[in-house]
């Protein structure tokens, strides 16, 4: 067993995003990266802004350190990594993929404790903090990134704060219900009916006069599959008739319950999916199980498929909302919130991504408003 160490860095500024699904950067599997996508060291080098001796110096130390060799390279041929390099970066992509929601909410609680040390205005009020617990979705991610680069209003510099802690749909709902946090996020299909496994889940959880829904976005959920599709798999049907490789996501996820309600309506048995009882942890996990050759197919985002250069099959589109008590509706935190989720910024960014639309955002409404099947 090899240790692991891991850092952050801290900067006034917040810098770009980096190239590729990377949370936490690693300089050896950046270079091996870069390698093996231009299949020569001084590319790569001059793809990491580095000389040509300094990255051949450190393959040669990591090689030595780490006991065994990383790239396979004869003069005049292409370089490429060795079998143990490849199986390196599959892991650490792997690791990046499955980690992704806790390290996003790490970063997210890094960033709120330094965050104080950088506030300019003084005196003057802290910047709004609001807990969120919710089901993975990018963009959450982005609206936490918005919300802290700008101002709540022209005339003052305070930052709104998205303290988002990932996981399940139901339990995030049980989170907001036990006083753990201000808001929850879920997902549901819009046009399901009240017998939907969905509507039975939600409607113990959600209380009219206690609660009241935010909308927030609609986004396309499908089959992730290798690039072209080769199985040619169009819906779950396919999936069980050509014994595909499946995986799936966690009991208590969105997604795990519209899988479920897909394979009832189809009169699908859960036995005749080859791999339903694989989990992973994330609709990102899920795209690098498929897209490292580990599974054939997985229920998931067209985010997530486009972001790992897979092929995408719609299957339907839902309502990703937000709830919170109608006690909290008037909190300062909170109605900065639903101004910046009505802007046309916020919705302009949400509808450049992938698989993504603005729906009713920062709108509030009643249940039967924005889930259909409640009555």
């Amino acid at each position: 067993m090899r240790r692991i160490e891991m850092s952050y860095s801290l900067s006034a500024e917040r810098p770009e995003r980096p190239n590729g699904p990377a949370l936490l950067r690693n300089t050896m599997m950046d270079v091996l990266q870069a390698v093996r996508a231009h299949g020569s060291i001084s590319a790569a080098a001059r793809q990491l802004g580095l000389s040509y001796r300094h990255v051949w110096g450190q393959l040669k130390d990591w090689e030595t350190q780490l006991g065994h060799e990383l790239i396979v390279w004869e003069r005049g041929q292409a370089a490429q990594l060795s079998p143990f390099g490849q199986r390196l970066l599959m892991a650490e992509r792997l690791a990046q993929a499955r980690l992704g929601p806790q390290v996003e909410a790490l970063r997210a609680e890094l960033e709120r404790a330094f965050s104080r040390a950088f506030e300019t205005t003084s005196p003057g009020p802290a910047s709004e903090l609001l807990t969120l617990y919710a089901s993975h979705d990018h963009a959450l991610i982005e609206l936490q990134e918005l919300a802290a680069a700008l101002p709540s209003t022209p005339t003052e510099d305070q930052r709104l704060h998205l303290d988002i802690r990932f996981t399940g749909s139901v339990d995030a709902i049980r989170a907001l219900n036990e006083g753990r946090c201000l808001l929850a996020g879920f997902h549901t299909q819009p046009f399901a009916d009240a017998s939907s496994l969905s509507a039975r889940t939600y409607r113990p959880l959600l209380k009219p006069g206690t609660h009241k829904i935010i909308g927030f976005a609609r986004r396309s959920q499908g089959l992730m599959v290798a690039p072209g599709n080769p199985l040619r798999l169009r819906d779950m049907e396919d999936v069980a008739q050509h014994s595909a490789r499946f995986v799936n996501r966690a009991r208590g996820t969105g997604t795990r319950l519209l899988l479920e309600e897909l394979l009832t309506q189809r009169g699908l048995d859960p036995k005749a999916i080859q791999g339903f009882d694989r989990v992973e942890s994330s609709h990102a996990a899920v795209a690098h199980a498929v897209a490292s050759g580990d599974a054939d197919v997985g229920l998931g985002t067209e985010y997530a498929a486009r972001s790992q250069g897979l092929g995408f099959v719609p299957l339907t589109e839902e309502r990703y909302l937000l709830v919170c008590l109608k006690s909290a509706l008037e909190q300062p935190a909170v109605q900065r919130l639903l101004a910046l989720l009505r802007s046309a910024r916020w919705q302009s960014h949400l509808n450049h991504l992938p698989g993504y639309a603005a729906d009713h955002s920062g709108e509030v409404a009643a249940m039967k408003r924005l889930l259909p099947w409640w009555r």
